[in-house]
């Protein structure tokens, strides 16, 4: 059961606000980010990590929960990462979680994420996972309106069914979580020892 207290709780210990870096439209950022992408971090970081992800992935979960969560204080929030995140759901609770993300607007976007994967449990393999999402959405300030309004807009969906496709052009993902660092592409597993290990490499320019 998802309570409005857990969900506050959980809203509350991400200062969003505070890293959310938006891209200005004709301004170069970081490496292979494109105007409107979705970022935390400083756009002239000198690495930049781009991650497809599905939120019903149990893979893109435990790269959150392990890798992310663990990278975003020792290289986001320190200026050495730019952290890129790009749509690529796998199925249709998927696609709708990232409907809600979107929903939530780009100041919330990344709270959002962090929720869902944390709620992951009581929706991404629930029957009724619409209404779950919508429960999530309502108790984080979007209104089951505002989610029908958002499932119904072409545009935003378009949007998203782009990222995959983009995906696929630039990099030939075929799963996720799948990983551009640098423009350099990582499939599958990765820890967070690996990836800062490659990390400090790039920043030592060995």
């Amino acid at each position: 059961m998802i309570s409005r207290r857990f969900l506050i709780g959980a809203m509350a210990t991400i200062p969003v606000a505070a890293v959310l870096a938006p891209v200005v439209p004709g301004r170069a950022a970081g490496i292979g980010e494109r105007p409107g992408d979705l970022a935390v971090g400083d756009p002239d970081a000198p690495v930049t990590v781009i991650e497809f992800f599905s939120l019903t992935c149990p893979s893109c979960l435990r790269f959150h929960e392990n890798v992310y969560n663990r990278l975003k204080p020792e290289y986001v929030d320190t200026g050495k990462v730019r952290f890129v995140a790009r749509d690529f759901p796998l199925n249709a609770p998927a696609l709708q979680a990232a409907v809600l993300a979107h929903c939530a607007g780009r100041d919330r976007y990344f709270t959002f994420i962090d929720v869902l994967f944390q709620t992951f449990d009581d929706w991404a393999s629930s029957r009724d996972f619409t209404d779950k999402l919508g429960q999530i959405g309502e108790l984080g300030g979007v209104s089951r309106d505002q989610f029908e309004a958002c499932l119904n807009d072409k545009a935003l969906e378009n949007a998203i069914f782009q990222s995959i496709a983009d995906g696929q052009a630039a990099y030939d993902v075929s799963g996720t979580p799948t990983l551009v660092v640098n423009g350099e592409k990582y499939e599958g597993k990765m820890t967070f020892d690996a990836l800062a290990r490659h990390i400090d490499r790039l920043l030592s320019g060995s």
